[in-house]
């Protein structure tokens, strides 16, 4: 028998891949808009903090790799969005307001 995978075991599979330039993770920037699992692929929907962000591909790729990780995952895609354009001071954990000195 599988077990479902939820988005919360997605969320925390993602959360330890950091914006390297940032040094905070996605899911707590707010960069992980949606995830979508159909069997045994999943789709991450997220974005980037800028669109001229230096690290995109490598970030993408690290969230990809993650999503891999997950029991019965055997395909992951990333789909890029722009809408709605990252803010953190709406997106962002409370944690890393925080950081960021957003408030």
């Amino acid at each position: 028998m599988r077990t479902m995978i939820t988005r919360d075991d997605i969320m925390m599979a993602l959360a330890p891949v950091k914006d390297p330039e940032i040094g905070i993770g996605v899911v707590d920037l707010g960069l992980i808009y949606d995830v979508i699992v159909d069997g045994s692929k999943l789709t991450i929907l997220m974005t980037l903090t800028t669109p001229a962000c230096p690290y995109g591909q490598e970030l993408m790729e690290a969230v990809r790799i993650a999503g891999l990780r997950l029991k019965n995952i055997t395909k992951a895609e990333i789909e890029l969005v722009w809408d709605p354009q990252w803010n953190p001071a709406e997106m962002a954990s409370d944690y890393t307001k925080d950081v960021l000195g957003i408030w």
